[in-house]
C-alpha cells in the first residue's frame, strides 16, 4: 500500500529562517499489508482507511521539529500505532524542497523503515 507526493506547507529545520518561513515538504508512504480480510469483506473497517493516514501525516506534519529524522520516524510511528493489525512494516520518506546546504540542492531527503 502506498501514500505518494502528500505536501505539506511546514516548519521543520534547525535554522531560525525554517521555523519561521516554512518550507514545502512532500511525504510518501509505503507498507506491507494484510489485506486478505479487505479482500474477502469489501469493508472500510478491514482495510487501511487513506483518509485515516492522510490525517495522521498532516497532524505530525505540524509539529515543528528540527530534524527530519524525528519527523519521519513519528510519521511511521503513529501510523502503525494506529494500524497495529494491518501493517507489518511502514516506510515514511520526508523531503525538503531547497534545503540550506550553501548551494543548489532540489530537495533532501530521509526514509525510515519500521
Amino acid at each position: 500500500m502506498e501514500l505518494s507526493g502528500m505536501e505539506f506547507h511546514a516548519f521543520h529545520g534547525c535554522l531560525e529562517s525554517e521555523k519561521k518561513e516554512g518550507n514545502l515538504f512532500v511525504v510518501d508512504f509505503k507498507a506491507r499489508y494484510h489485506l486478505g480480510a479487505a479482500a474477502r469483506s469489501d469493508s472500510l473497517e478491514d482495510a487501511a482507511d487513506y483518509a485515516r493516514i492522510y490525517e495522521i501525516v498532516a497532524r505530525e506534519m505540524a509539529i515543528p521539529s528540527d530534524l527530519l529524522e524525528h519527523v519521519a520516524a513519528r510519521i511511521a510511528k503513529a501510523i502503525k500505532e494506529a494500524f497495529p493489525n494491518v501493517f507489518t512494516r511502514v516506510r515514511v520518506s520526508v523531503a525538503k524542497r531547497n534545503p540550506p546546504v550553501g548551494g543548489p540542492c532540489a530537495w533532501s531527503r530521509i526514509t525510515v523503515r519500521i
